[in-house]
């Protein structure tokens, strides 16, 4: 775990790697692939993918699955890291278990964000930060705010990005915490992308890649690929990133996001010749579960298609973006996308207003709980609130979704959401 909050060198790597390489362990035990995911992401990322994918439904010890989920994370698999963290908790809760709870819920709030589900991903990271808060772990609180900073930063609130994201990185530089800071980076690099300020989002993000900054992290570093090229190519620093595609491009793993935003950027980085054809394999990539990056594939797409006077051929791809972005809360896209529409000829409906905005993500973890069918009483168990305290939550949100009973909760939640 050392390995991933702080950078201890290739040399060490190298000797934890040898040392458990000579352990009498199955190399398929949890243990040993996670090893292998914390030490050596990118040089044995095909094997941990691999193996992650088979140990999924393997186990019902909520230790084992929690750390899965962390090891999921590194290798760039969000989507089983959300799908191993979120099986962890009910086990980590019924053992009351808060320590490894708070880890769980920010590896899935990480996830979820990366994923582009905003909704599951800013209660868990709410939930994360305080649970980390009580339990005295500075560099999970750190990591929880700075998840949240980057939801922010997707949801076009800038200012409330960059509150966070300071607040963030103060816990991180004290803490040392690497991916705390490499998530600071990320969040005020999409925001900038959001304000149109390229060249601030080059040099945020280009932190998290550089050996002697303290934002550089190993695993993470990968998982930027795209918000990078789609900075640089804006403002004239396209090369910087194709050196760094040269050099992850021969990583041999298997990360699906380090896939994905590779395809992205060399389809964005492309000459006009060959740009068609790399938007079109990637969109006809995988994506299934990964919204965000199909999203954000088709806006590109139409972008170019529209600056090539294509207009009749870009709206159906910039109308698919837009929607996407829509239905994920992703403000700042969806804006761009429908500029870019009108831009290509076609009016855009005004956004419905977003009543799960003013819900607070303390209150947003509530109302899914309660739409589950859970009573107040088991709630405030699940939370560790008084069950007459989830009450009074309930009483604030339903004026906000516009309700006036729980059984009205999960229509609310589905309509909004």
């Amino acid at each position: 775990m050392r390995c991933f909050w702080i950078e201890p060198g290739a040399l060490a790597r190298e000797r934890i790697t040898a040392i458990a390489d000579e352990l009498p362990v199955d190399p398929a035990d949890p243990r040993m692939v996670a090893i292998a995911a914390y030490v050596t992401p990118l040089a044995r990322g095909a094997q941990v993918v691999a193996a992650l994918r088979e140990l999924v439904d393997r186990t019902t010890d909520p230790t084992v699955i929690r750390f899965l989920g962390s090891a999921a994370l590194q290798v760039g698999a969000f989507d089983l890291a959300a799908r191993f963290s979120l099986a962890a908790q009910p086990g980590l809760r019924a053992e009351g278990r808060l320590g490894l709870l708070s880890r769980a819920l920010a590896v899935q709030a990480w996830s979820h964000a990366r994923l582009g589900d905003l909704a599951a991903a800013l209660p868990a990271a709410e939930e994360a930060g305080r649970l980390a808060h009580e339990t005295r772990q500075p560099y999970m609180v750190g990591l929880a705010r700075a998840v949240q900073a980057e939801i922010a930063a997707l949801r076009g609130d800038h200012d409330l990005a960059e509150k966070l994201a300071a607040e963030a990185e103060r816990v991180g530089l004290a803490a040392g915490a690497r991916p705390v800071l490499a998530t600071v980076q990320l969040a005020r690099g999409l925001a900038a992308l959001g304000s149109g300020r390229h060249a601030d989002a080059v040099a945020a993000l280009l932190r998290v890649f550089d050996p002697a900054d303290p934002a550089y992290q190993l695993a993470l570093r990968c998982y930027v690929v795209a918000e990078l090229a789609e900075a640089a190519v804006h403002c004239d620093r396209a090369d910087v990133v194709r050196d760094l595609i040269a050099e992850l491009e021969q990583a041999p793993t298997t990360s699906p996001a380090l896939h994905h935003g590779l395809r992205y950027a060399r389809a964005v980085l492309a000459s006009d010749e060959d740009a068609e054809e790399l938007f079109r394999v990637a969109l006809q990539a995988d994506l299934t579960g990964w919204p965000l990056e199909r999203g954000r594939l088709q806006l590109a797409f139409g972008e170019w298609l529209r600056r090539r006077r294509r207009a009749a051929e870009s709206r159906p791809v910039l109308r698919a973006a837009r929607e996407t972005f829509d239905a994920l809360g992703v403000t700042a896209s969806s804006d761009r996308a429908a500029r870019e529409l009108r831009a290509a000829g076609e009016a855009t409906p005004d956004r419905e207003p977003d009543a799960l905005g003013d819900l607070t993500a303390h209150e947003l973890n509530i109302a899914h709980l309660a739409a589950e069918g859970l009573t107040n009483r088991e709630i405030g168990q699940r939370l560790y609130l008084s069950h007459r305290t989830v009450s009074t939550h309930l009483h604030r949100i339903f004026p906000k979704l516009g309700i006036s009973a729980r059984g009205e909760l999960g229509a609310a939640l589905r309509r909004e959401g």
